[in-house]
């Protein structure tokens, strides 16, 4: 066995680190080794929100909820849905954001939906809650009291969220965030089944928080499909 150590430890121990580098790869890939974010929120929209915007909102987020699932931090997640309606591949963007969506929801995911165009989601997914957190009827695809507008919620439009840099095709854009998120939309999702988001009475309880002082105004929401 001393001979044999003598000629194969460095395969064995060069084999072994690998084994150990292949799992935390696949653990951290799998979310194994990262801690459950406390609640996620979809945003769906033709443009992708830039990063900045989307590290500003997960802290914003995080700052006014709490630690839902007790593991001792708050962490929130956003998850982009994005057409990229005027990219040259458009049609597979298209194609993966909603398979990605439709996967959202089938496991769950996310709670939050962050729309620029309601009606349009509400018409292809009818996922969207009443006022109270039922489901609607089954041909009500109207999104009357089941998304409020960004600038009409006092506690997101008042949220500090400092300003986004972006490079598109070599050219730096920057901005405010509040004025990028100001024509977006929120809404909860409804259950259908007895599967529902982990945390959900917390998750209500924030809604609940952010339309406190809202003005439940949808006259100029986006139509279509």
């Amino acid at each position: 066995m001393k001979n044999w150590w003598y000629y194969y430890k460095w395969y064995v121990i060069c084999g072994a680190g690998l084994v150990i580098l292949t799992l935390y790869l696949a653990g951290n890939a799998l979310g194994i080794f990262r801690k459950a974010p406390d609640f996620s929120i979809a945003y769906i929209g033709e443009t992708q929100l830039p990063q900045d915007t989307v590290s500003a909102l997960e802290q914003a987020f995080a700052s006014i909820s709490g630690d839902f699932n007790g593991d001792g931090e708050t962490i929130v997640n956003i998850r982009q849905y994005v057409s990229e309606k005027q990219s040259p591949e458009a049609v597979y963007f298209e194609y993966a954001s909603k398979i990605g969506l439709i996967g959202d929801i089938t496991d769950c995911e996310s709670y939050f939906f962050l729309m620029d165009n309601p009606q349009a989601f509400q018409n292809s997914f009818h996922v969207l809650a009443e006022p109270d957190g039922s489901c609607p009827d089954e041909l009500d695809f109207s999104t009357e009291g089941k998304a409020v507008a960004w600038k009409n919620c006092p506690v997101l439009a008042g949220l500090e969220l400092g300003d986004y840099s972006v490079t598109i095709l070599g050219q730096e854009a920057s901005g405010q965030n509040q004025e990028l998120l100001s024509d977006l939309y929120i809404g909860r999702r409804c259950f259908y089944t007895e599967d529902t988001v982990s945390c959900l009475t917390q998750c209500s309880d924030l809604w609940n928080l952010l339309l406190s002082d809202a003005a439940v105004d949808l006259s100029s929401v986006k139509t279509g499909i």
